[in-house]
């Protein structure tokens, strides 16, 4: 059961995809013992640069011989306004304050000029290391890039929330679709609706864009155990892109405040915030998110408000201080274990085996 269409694409053992999370959480080991352990490790290379990207990927393949992806940030259009800037950090002011470092440097408009750039760059890399599979979220990338990626053999993946964006993908001829619930962790992959139109349930949105396209949909969105890994197989799915599941396994390279957060969190602590990066995340609440709700409609967009919050995310992230830290989580924090990866993954399948022989 567990043998389909993209296990055989993927060239992975279990339909279980471990979720790109962007900001230092896929380190090497941690993406290469997903893979050692029959799944599919994924590089969340979305801040990263084209030498950090091309240095990761040689350091996986010494890792591990078993496949393995890589994610990337499909740039979006976006305004960058003095005074919202100006504003925002004003905003931040008392938190660097309260964190004794010092104000940002006005951000520079030019300093987002090369975001394209970066973008093609990472391309180039993904394309002259032959890295097997490529995911993209916010976004469809353009023809030009999706046709060269094709020709080097890369199987692409795109990251949809409505099933109006999961056709449009599988129009741009990408291979797989995974489908986003509004239950996901951290950043909404939305590109085609507004942020309140994207906020599908998973279980609504995989039989609904199962009956709409035609290539292998991957769940994503609050799976955190083989009931889910079996739900959504059961609804048309041939696999899950699991995140915070993963990320709060010994090997993560998530922070110890982060890990310790979602293991001690509830279900009813999670919002929706673009407190932190001027795109809609959830994540445990804390108090930069609510002190920051008020201003939240003012405040610049992505990358913009992302970059503007750097230092202080660093410095709470060295200070051990959860207040003001993005501390990104799905809806299913009381899942959430202390594990090895090789636990998780075993765990996930042992326990859809017995569901299966159980409805035998």
């Amino acid at each position: 059961m567990f043998k389909n269409q993209l296990t055989e694409l993927l060239n992975i053992n279990y339909p279980i995809i471990q979720s790109p999370m962007a900001g230092g959480i896929t380190t090497s080991n941690f993406v290469a013992e997903v893979s050692n352990c029959g799944a599919l490790g994924t590089i969340g290379a979305g801040y990263m640069t084209p030498s950090q990207i091309r240095e990761q990927i040689r350091e996986i393949k010494t890792l591990t011989n078993k496949s393995f992806g890589i994610n990337l940030f499909v740039p979006n259009d976006f305004i960058v306004n003095e005074n919202e800037i100006s504003n925002s950090n004003d905003l931040l002011q008392p938190f660097n304050e309260e964190l004794k470092i010092k104000q940002n440097d006005r951000i520079q408009i030019q300093n987002f000029n090369r975001f394209n750039d970066t973008f093609h760059e990472q391309i180039n890399v993904i394309i002259e290391e032959a890295v097997p599979i490529c995911s993209f979220t916010f976004g469809i990338p353009s023809k030009e890039i999706i046709n060269e990626l094709k020709l080097h053999n890369i199987i692409l993946i795109g990251t949809a929330t409505t099933v109006n964006e999961a056709i449009e993908i599988e129009k741009s001829g990408m291979d797989l679709i995974v489908v986003q619930g509004s239950e996901a962790g951290g950043h909404r992959g939305h590109f085609l609706n507004n942020h309140e139109e994207s906020l599908i349930g998973l279980m609504s949105l995989i039989p609904q864009v199962v009956d709409h396209v035609t290539i292998p949909v991957i769940a994503a969105g609050g799976i955190m155990d083989g009931r889910g890994l079996m739900a959504s197989i059961c609804l048309g799915a041939q696999a899950v892109q699991m995140g915070t599941a993963f990320l709060t396994c010994f090997e993560s390279g998530a922070h110890e405040v982060h890990k310790n957060a979602i293991l001690n969190s509830t279900e009813d602590k999670l919002v929706l915030t673009r407190a932190f990066s001027g795109k809609w995340a959830r994540g445990i609440e804390n108090k930069f998110i609510t002190e920051m709700k008020k201003y939240e409609a003012d405040l610049p967009q992505f990358p913009v408000q992302n970059t503007i919050t750097q230092s202080m995310r660093k410095a709470s992230s060295v200070q051990n201080n959860k207040e003001f830290m993005s501390l990104w989580s799905g809806q299913s924090p009381r899942l959430a274990k202390e594990e090895s990866v090789e636990t998780l993954i075993y765990g996930i399948m042992g326990e859809a085996n017995k569901l299966i022989q159980g409805l035998g």
